[in-house]
């Protein structure tokens, strides 16, 4: 069995949280906590949850933009996770981000033909008529014209920058690329033409998507897998299919309760959570989302925490991070709520 393009372990981000006039560190903000996923060749995986749950970060740390406190992240079954010097940079070629806002993301004062050129001139990819070329030829490939090259950011589109984003990831033929909530800037109609784009290009090139999102209606019509986080850790992973038709954790049950439907005749059992997201300085013990599960048993819930576990449906490759659905507790009745 070929292993896959990525492979990430038990991989955990923290932030040090600062006080005082010395600013000392007075404790910390576990962003990440303890996910690992598997991404195969080709392959679109979606990433969701809602914002602050560390889904950014995340998608950061596996193209070495934020250094990870613990875990492993292999890229071609070479571990990449403390990558310096060289290494990191010959690394970078291989993996390519598209950032969140198509705007803050490219330099105002820079034509946009120079950055989508920048990482090629970084690498030394050529001379000055061969990345002209390269250049020419992306903005094709993303919808533009030649002479967008020579305009600056601020006289384009939303939608258009985003391109211009695209294009920058894209022209360093990476076999990896992030895509952190690409469209969650744009309007619809807009949206679907990136994201038509982006399905495209995935199959012209070769390419394998991380694709972060909180939209679930967006992650249904690109991804090939989904995974659910919540607070810092992945609670349910499956096919796309299987996890719109049979979501099992009760946290993807509420998010997908909530994407609306276009037709007023269907009525939709709205799952609505009670309270706020807790804290990451000082998260629940056992789930962490079981202050706001409608099915909590006590005494299990709050205090062991669940491990990611086959559910039982058939198939092999759905998982889920709840007690009641996978494991020993499975028999055990929900908590009123």
């Amino acid at each position: 069995m070929t292993a896959p393009l990525l492979q990430i372990t038990d991989l955990v981000k923290d932030f040090p949280v600062k006080s005082g006039i010395l600013q000392r560190a007075t404790g910390h903000v576990r962003a990440v906590a303890g996910v690992s996923l598997d991404v195969n060749k080709g392959e679109t995986v979606g990433l969701v949850g809602e914002s602050g749950c560390g889904k950014s970060t995340l998608g950061r740390m596996l193209v070495r933009l934020i250094e990870p406190s613990e875990g492993s992240i292999r890229f071609e079954d070479e571990d990449i996770a403390h990558l310096k010097g060289p290494e990191l940079k010959a690394m970078r070629l291989r993996m390519q981000m598209i950032f969140q806002d198509p705007y803050s993301s490219l330099d105002p004062r820079s034509p946009v033909g120079n950055s989508v050129a920048e990482g090629l001139k970084i690498h030394g990819i050529g001379d000055s008529d061969e990345r002209h070329e390269r250049v020419m030829e992306m903005l094709d490939v993303v919808g533009l014209e030649s002479y967008h090259a020579h305009r600056f950011p601020h006289e384009f589109s939303g939608g258009q920058r985003q391109r211009i984003g695209i294009a920058r990831a894209l022209i360093m033929r990476p076999k990896f690329v992030v895509a952190d909530e690409p469209v969650s800037a744009l309007d619809v109609s807009v949206q679907a033409q990136v994201l038509n784009l982006l399905k495209d290009l995935q199959k012209d090139l070769d390419l394998t998507l991380l694709f972060i999102a909180h939209n679930l209606a967006v992650v249904e019509h690109i991804s090939d897998r989904v995974a659910v986080m919540y607070l810092g850790r992945i609670v349910e992973v499956t096919d796309r299919d299987s996890l719109y038709a049979n979501p099992t954790h009760p946290y993807t049950q509420a998010l997908l309760s909530s994407i609306p439907i276009p037709d007023p005749t269907v009525n939709r059992n709205r799952i609505v959570l009670q309270g706020d997201v807790p804290s990451p300085l000082d998260p629940p013990s056992g789930c962490r989302f079981h202050p706001r599960c409608p099915i909590a048993v006590e005494g299990v819930c709050d205090v062991e925490e669940p491990e990611l576990l086959e559910v039982g449906d058939g198939k092999e490759t759905h998982v889920a991070a709840c007690h009641l659905r996978t494991g020993a507790h499975r028999h055990l009745d929900p908590a009123p709520r």
